[in-house]
């Protein structure tokens, strides 16, 4: 089983009203960081237990702040501490932001095996952009992703945001289309979520603002699946879809139980025995302490559940009776039984899948679940 490495690289140039990830705008730290970063790489070396790296992941943050040294450095790292097989067949993905993507970006990451590129446009209209605290107009963010096709870069993606206050079914439905008219790989969508401590979560305590209601969200994500699909994507995670040969296969790490190992302030790791993060001290992006978490048989299977349901096949039931047991199964079973009965869950070749309907209420769906 090929492993994953995740950098997180903390750094932007303004914050997001809506981002609730670790961050800084302190750029002058940024040299001092990636060698903090690299130290950790080299202390952590044997966490993976020698598992051939298969993915690579620079997320952040905005990671195409880096400078040809800081890749330099941490990719030689990588290569001098970890097993990786042929190199230039593995996904090595950065998250980009568009007003960043030039020829002098694309020539940098070009020196450093990257043939994934994930950018955060978030909207292709310039009020929404506007209200997001976005640095990108819609203009630059088609620019960003023409400019990587004519680089040669093929698997791009594109992350949108829907569920806006005021956004209007008409709105959406035109960001949706204008990703599609891209000729794009992949694109993920998600919900404003309106996380504690954000600028946004105080704009809406204060009444400047309401969220869109919960029939709207629905006819949001309605429209999402049934443009994306009539286009030819795969729906192969709730959030995610993708042209067939184009799925994230760091991601899908993730969601089928591959090993991890996340470096950086906020970072998560899993080897399959113990899940750990870095928690950040008092926001000092240097002092992040790691937390861990030794795996049990509850942890082990409320695991299980959390990532596999979440995707297109589901989970698979023989898995999880050898991964937790015959009691585990049946409880997942009868936990389940109700909303095969309402048609929200179904079991497709030995899969518990969630059915279209069930998309819809999946985290109620997967809460009840757990054990």
């Amino acid at each position: 089983m090929n492993a994953g490495i995740y950098i997180h690289i903390p750094f932007c140039k303004n914050r997001c009203i809506y981002c609730d990830f670790f961050s800084t705008t302190h750029l002058n730290y940024k040299t001092h960081y990636v060698n903090v970063l690299c130290n950790e790489l080299e202390q952590r070396k044997d966490y993976l237990n020698k598992h051939n790296i298969g993915t690579i992941y620079f997320g952040g943050g905005t990671p195409s702040l880096l400078s040809f040294p800081d890749f330099e450095k941490i990719f030689r790292t990588i290569q001098e501490n970890f097993l990786i097989e042929g190199f230039e067949d593995k996904e090595i993905t950065i998250e980009a932001n568009p007003e960043d993507v030039n020829d002098r970006f694309l020539t940098l990451i070009n020196c450093f095996s990257f043939n994934r590129i994930s950018l955060g446009v978030q909207s292709f209209r310039d009020e929404e952009l506007i209200f997001l605290g976005r640095k990108h107009d819609a203009y630059s963010a088609v620019k960003a992703v023409e400019n990587c096709q004519k680089k040669g870069f093929l698997n791009i993606n594109v992350d949108l945001i829907y569920g806006l206050p005021g956004q209007s079914l008409k709105a959406w439905e035109t960001t949706v289309q204008q990703a599609i008219s891209l000729n794009i790989s992949h694109i993920s969508a998600y919900h404003l979520t309106y996380e504690q401590g954000t600028k946004l979560d105080c704009m809406q305590r204060q009444g400047l603002i309401r969220p869109v209601d919960e029939l709207e969200s629905l006819e949001m994500f309605e429209i999402l699946i049934d443009k994306l699909l009539t286009a030819g994507f795969e729906h192969y995670e709730i959030s995610n879809f993708a042209s067939p040969t184009y799925y994230s296969m760091h991601n899908i790490g993730y969601w089928n139980g591959s090993h991890y190992l996340g470096v950086g302030a906020s970072a998560h790791s899993y080897n399959g025995k113990t899940r750990q993060w870095n928690r950040v001290d008092s926001g000092r992006i240097f002092n992040y302490l790691p937390e861990i978490e030794i795996m049990n048989d509850k942890t082990t299977y409320n695991d299980f559940i959390i990532t596999r349901i979440r995707t297109m096949k589901g989970i698979d039931l023989d898995e999880l009776l050898l991964l937790c047991g015959e009691e585990k199964k049946l409880y997942c079973l009868n936990r389940a039984e109700k909303y095969m009965n309402n048609h929200l869950l179904q079991i497709i070749s030995n899969h518990l899948q969630l059915t279209r309907k069930g998309l819809f209420v999946s985290d109620g769906i997967m809460c009840d679940l757990l054990s």
